[in-house]
């Protein structure tokens, strides 16, 4: 007999053998409690008894039977062993195997079945089809089809690794731009990028509630911002642009409504009151008032028109025409009045898009109708006294008359924390110059929130003023062209109707004039504190000639562009941001060296003890006024008072600072319980209406 006929029943019965415990092993699997115990161990670690008991299911007496079953079953098999010593059950390796078994088989199931299900981003969940991401690559990122098969391919075999049976849209999207970044195709990453905020982030802001101020808009808001901002420095704006905003180059203002509102409206109020609000087919819920017939209707259509306004401008909208529109009905002053104020303070419920509310002001002119502006500017007074922090303000026109004959009511209104700017040109309370103020018939359209980091300029140009300005040169180039583009998109979405009270006014634009405004951040530092010059007149000179370089640049750009560009420096939320990015890349005791205040300079600063002294030929008032003159944009100049300043010391400074300055801004900071809103100048440190501690300076 040879060798080989005499092993084959032996080997027969290893064979009968060996196929018998796999049945036996199948068995096993047969059961889900029994599969149950095996992943409870795998992902838990060795148990006790009642602990694996408990964590499968088995809790009541009852039960206990028929867990002793399964367990006695996975360890005859040897799928699972027990450690006598320290009476554990563990998971052995070939139940380890049979779990991975049992995953694949599970896995291979539902992908044979049909049975892999997503759940989308638009509330439904369909059945698992890759057909739809090459779709989408082709659709959403411009793929080549060849490439957005070969990558669903990829992400099709990863999906099918996964234990889940359902998907979601995100995680789907998330493994295709895994898979373009591994491949090197970010530019086609970024256009599939899913927009949006981590649930951490969503999480703190529902749970710091009370840093909110306008309830659930205000989340609803912040949300919305979020994508949106995103989507303008992911694919919006030129690589090195958003780079530029990021690192602090250069800062953003509002980035998730860069591309959707205008920052500042210049607009006459008379003609949106007197030919009627044409809304067209939007705000369907917004009352329709064709006609003024009476003081109702009118106070009635300025409070709307102050709300719906506000609404199509990211940083304030300066309405001119008050005085003219109030005019034929100003026979009852004192009436007038009151009702003034009730519209004041039903717009001031409107709502904000960012940190700081859209701010409205009404520009007074004084030199005509003195008894109608002294009856707006009590009924100004009167809602800067009951509102906390005014989101309407004033900007008063002394070109042609003297602030003299209206400063003992304005003095008060300063007093009580109202916002007022004086000027003898057209400006916003920002600072920024309306520039075609004699076509007062056409509506003014600034483009402004994009702010220079001089001092981060200055700190990387060795000290040298010629390659300092030169690079900002560099930098204003791209900056210009990118809000080029801002130009075009904003233009196009209110010919579309999204701002419609200002495509309606500007007849889809054609009757709008648009402006480019460039801003300056810390000219002074930069040049007196980083590149080391004195402020004697060499100083003084570098200072002009920065001014000189970016205005030059602008009117360049402008021509290349067909674009209106103007430079200013004036108020702007990146001052902060760059004081703090630059005190992070160059150590905080570098900063603070540079600064005054906590932040870097907006414009000119004067304090209000120093004005008494000045005289138009004082250095500082030359140096201001020659800024002014050169920077077409505008320049914000600031008088600064004590909280405790009187009356009467504000009233003397604002008719001296007339004499001597051709626009200047009082700010006095006014005591706000930050419990119950309460306004008094003379609050202490406990609010004597709630008892509160908390105090706003």
């Amino acid at each position: 007999m040879e060798l080989s006929e005499e092993l084959e029943p032996k080997r027969g019965g290893i064979l009968q053998s060996t196929s018998k415990r796999v049945r036996m092993i199948f068995s096993v699997m047969a059961s889900p409690n029994r599969i149950d115990i095996l992943r409870i161990l795998n992902s838990k670690g060795p148990l006790t008894y009642s602990e694996l008991k408990s964590l499968a299911g088995f809790k009541s007496k009852k039960e206990s039977g028929k867990f002793a079953y399964h367990l006695r079953k996975l360890l005859r098999q040897s799928l699972v062993a027990l450690n006598k010593s320290e009476r554990r059950y563990t998971i052995t390796n070939l139940g380890k195997l049979v779990l991975s078994l049992a995953r694949q088989i599970e896995e291979r199931s539902i992908i044979e079945s049909g049975k892999m299900y997503v759940r989308t981003s638009h509330e439904s969940i369909e059945e698992f089809n890759s057909h739809k991401i090459i779709q989408s690559l082709v659709r959403e990122g411009s793929l080549p089809l060849e490439l957005a098969q070969k990558i669903t391919e990829e992400v099709e075999n990863r999906i099918y690794k996964y234990q889940t049976t359902y998907l979601t849209g995100s995680l789907i999207r998330e493994m295709v731009n895994s898979v373009l970044l591994e491949h090197g195709h970010e530019e086609y990453r970024n256009k599939l990028a899913r927009l949006g905020l981590p649930v951490f982030d969503i999480q703190e802001m529902i749970s710091n509630v009370d840093n909110v101020d306008a309830g659930a808009e205000d989340l609803l808001f912040k949300t919305g911002q979020a994508v949106l901002a995103e989507h303008l420095l992911l694919n919006t704006l030129p690589k090195d642009v958003a780079d530029s905003h990021l690192s602090g180059d250069l800062h953003i203002t509002n980035p998730g409504i860069w591309s959707l509102l205008p920052d500042t409206l210049f607009i006459n109020v008379k003609e949106l009151i007197e030919d009627g609000l044409d809304l067209k087919g939007k705000s369907l819920g917004v009352t329709r008032i064709s006609s003024i017939k009476d003081l109702d209707n009118l106070i009635t259509s300025l409070s709307m028109v102050i709300s719906l306004v506000s609404k199509e401008a990211s940083q304030e909208v300066v309405m001119d025409g008050l005085v003219p529109l109030l005019s034929k009905h100003s026979k009852d002053i004192a009436e007038l009045e009151q009702r003034l104020t009730n519209a004041f303070s039903t717009a001031s419920t409107s709502s904000k898009y960012g940190k700081s509310p859209t701010f409205v002001s009404f520009l007074i002119q004084l030199g005509s109708d003195t008894k109608l502006t002294k009856a707006i500017l009590s009924a100004y007074k009167e809602y800067a006294r009951i509102t906390p922090i005014p989101k309407i303000g004033l900007i008063i026109d002394y070109e042609k008359g003297k602030v003299a004959d209206v400063s003992d009511v304005l003095s008060e209104i300063i007093a009580l924390g109202g916002q007022v700017l004086f000027t003898k040109e057209q400006a916003s309370s920002r600072g920024v110059l309306r520039v075609d103020a004699k076509n007062a018939g056409t509506t003014s359209i600034k483009l402004q929130s994009l702010s220079i980091n001089l001092p981060r300029l200055a700190f990387e140009s060795n000290k040298d003023e010629t390659y300092f300005r030169a690079r900002l040169a560099l930098l204003m180039k791209p900056a210009l062209s990118s809000m080029s583009l801002r130009k075009k998109d904003v233009s196009d979405l209110t010919r579309r109707g999204l701002n419609p009270i200002l495509a309606s006014n500007t007849q889809y634009m054609q009757r709008g004039s648009v402006s480019l405004v460039i801003n300056l951040v810390g000219l002074h530092e930069a040049v007196f504190s980083i590149l080391g010059y004195e402020g004697n007149k060499e100083g003084k000179d570098i200072l002009y000639k920065v001014i000189d370089t970016a205005v030059s640049v602008a009117k360049k750009k402008g021509k290349e562009t067909g674009d209106t560009v103007n430079v200013s420096m004036v108020e702007s939320e990146g001052s902060s941001r760059f004081a703090t990015l630059d005190g992070e890349k160059y150590g905080k005791s570098s900063i603070l060296k540079t600064m005054n205040g906590e932040s870097y300079s907006e414009g000119i600063e004067f304090y209000a003890g120093e004005v008494s002294g000045f005289s138009a030929k004082s250095d500082k008032i030359v140096e201001c006024n020659k800024m002014a003159k050169m920077l077409d944009g505008g320049l914000l100049t600031r008088i600064k008072f004590a909280k405790d300043a009187k009356v009467d010391e504000i009233k003397n400074t604002i008719e001296k600072a007339s004499d001597l300055l051709s626009s200047f801004k009082p700010v006095k900071k006014v005591a706000i319980c930050g419990n119950c809103g309460l306004k008094d100048e003379k609050l202490g440190d406990k609010c004597p209406k709630c008892k509160s501690p908390y105090i706003i300076n």
